[in-house]
C-alpha cells in the first residue's frame, strides 16, 4: 500500500504537515508497513511560504513590518537561496493578524506585504514568488506599492499617506519616480486560488469583501474605489488590469503586481505542485488523501484539493478528501476526480472544539484509520 498525503492546512488549526502526521498515523494503525509520503501544500494562502521552503532546505528570515492596521509585528519569509525568496501576504497582511471586530478593509492594508518585499529586495533577491491568499485587505495594493516608493496624491496635489480602501477614490495621480531601483531588475511569480477580476460584481470588493468585514454599503464604496484606482493606475502604466482573471486576488494586490512589476500570475496550487515534483511522487501510489478545512464549491475552483485531483486523475489514482466542514456545492469536486469525500467532525460539537487543534488531530487521525479499514475490508472481499 503506497498513500501520498497532501493536505492544505486546517486554518486556524492545524499546518499542512500537523494535518498529513495526523492522517499517517491514522493509516498505518491499518497498514502499518504503508509506504506513505507526506506534502506540505497551500494553495497560496496561508502556509505557502512553509510548504514550499520544506521541499528546498530554504532559511527562514523575520522581519519588522507593519500588520494591516498599521501596528509592528514579525512576519518570516523564505530564502530558497542568495537570489531567490519566497512570501506570503498571509504573514504580513492576513486576516489571522486581526481580531474578528478589528476587520474592516477601508482601514486595512498591504503595506506589511510591500515591506517584507523590501526587506527582500535589500537582500539582494531578485526571484519572488509570492503566495497571495488569505489577506484581511482590499486596498488595490496601494499599501504595499507606497511601501516600495509608489507615491499618491488627491485631485487637490495633496499626498495620500493613508492606504485602506478607503482611500481608493481619492487618488488622482501615481508618482513612481521614487520606486525602489531594486524592482527593475526583479521577477515576480504571483500564486493565487481565485480567477476573479479587479472590479465588478465578481471582482474583489464583491465576491471578498464581506468575510473581511465589509457592509453592503462598504462594498459598493470599495468596488467604487477600485474603478477609479484601475483607472488611474491605466493612465500611470499603460496597463488595464480590471477584467484580468486574478487580479482581483487579495483585494485587488493582484492587480498592482501586474500593473507595476510585470507579474506573472499562476493559480496557486499549481506552483506548489510542481515546487514539490507532485507527479513524481504518485508513481506506484494506491490513494490519494487530500483536504482543508472546508469544502465547499470554490473548492472546485483552483483550491487544493481540485488541483491535486486533477492531477492525480491523469495516472488514474482515486483522490479520498477530508475536511473539518463540508458545505453545499462541494460536490463539484466529484467532476475534479475526488472520489468521496468526509468531514473529520464525529459529532456536533461548538466551533471552538472543533478547531482545538489536539481534537482536530485525534479525529482527523481516526477518521483515516476507518476510512483506510473500509478500503481494507473491500480489498478482501475483492480478492485483493
Amino acid at each position: 500500500m503506497k498513500v501520498v498525503v497532501a493536505i492544505d492546512s486546517f486554518k486556524g488549526c492545524l499546518s499542512s504537515m500537523d494535518a498529513a502526521d495526523a492522517a499517517e498515523k491514522g493509516i498505518r494503525r491499518v497498514y502499518p508497513r504503508a509506504k506513505i509520503i507526506k506534502l506540505a501544500i497551500a494553495d497560496g494562502g496561508e502556509g505557502t511560504v512553509e510548504a514550499l521552503a520544506s521541499q528546498r532546505g530554504a532559511k527562514l528570515v523575520y522581519a519588522g513590518v507593519k500588520n494591516p492596521l498599521g501596528r509592528k509585528i514579525r512576519a518570516a519569509y523564505a530564502l530558497l537561496n542568495a537570489k531567490s525568496a519566497v512570501l506570503e501576504v498571509a504573514k504580513a497582511s492576513g486576516l489571522p493578524l486581526l481580531k474578528k471586530s478589528e476587520l474592516n478593509p477601508l482601514k486595512t492594508s498591504t503595506l506589511g506585504t510591500g515591506e517584507l518585499i523590501k526587506n527582500a529586495l535589500r537582500r539582494g533577491v531578485k526571484i519572488f514568488t509570492i503566495g497571495i491568499g488569505g489577506s484581511a485587505t482590499n486596498d488595490g495594493g496601494m499599501g504595499m506599492l507606497a511601501a516600495l516608493g509608489v507615491k499618491f496624491f488627491d485631485v487637490n496635489a495633496n499626498k495620500i499617506k493613508n492606504f485602506g480602501g478607503a482611500n481608493l477614490i481619492r487618488v488622482a495621480r501615481i508618482d513612481c519616480a521614487g520606486m525602489l531601483p531594486e524592482l527593475k531588475h526583479a521577477k515576480f511569480t504571483v500564486l493565487c486560488d481565485v480567477d476573479n477580476p479587479f472590479c465588478g460584481k465578481t471582482g474583489a470588493a464583491h465576491i471578498y469583501a464581506p468575510q473581511k468585514g465589509a457592509s453592503p454599503e462598504m462594498v459598493k464604496q470599495l468596488d467604487v474605489g477600485l474603478y477609479s484606482f484601475a483607472a488611474v493606475m491605466e493612465n500611470t502604466t499603460g496597463r488595464d488590469i480590471r477584467k484580468i482573471p486574478g487580479a482581483g486576488a487579495a483585494g485587488g494586490l493582484g492587480g498592482a503586481f501586474l500593473a507595476f512589476m510585470n507579474a506573472k500570475l499562476e493559480r496557486g496550487i499549481d506552483g506548489v505542485l510542481d515546487a514539490v515534483k507532485f507527479e513524481q511522487k504518485l508513481s506506484g501510489t494506491d490513494f490519494v488523501i487530500t483536504g482543508e478545512g472546508r469544502l465547499d464549491a470554490q473548492s472546485a475552483m483552483g483550491k487544493a484539493p481540485s488541483g491535486i485531483a486533477e492531477r492525480a486523475a491523469k495516472m488514474n489514482i482515486p483522490v479520498i478528501a477530508i475536511a473539518g466542514g463540508i458545505k453545499t456545492g462541494a460536490e463539484k469536486l466529484y467532476e475534479t476526480n475526488i472520489a468521496a469525500m468526509f468531514s473529520v467532525c464525529r459529532a456536533p460539537v461548538s466551533l471552538e472544539e472543533a478547531m482545538n487543534p489536539k481534537n482536530a488531530a485525534g479525529n482527523l487521525e481516526r477518521l483515516c484509520e476507518n476510512i483506510f479499514r473500509l478500503i481494507q475490508m473491500i480489498k478482501k472481499h475483492a480478492g485483493n
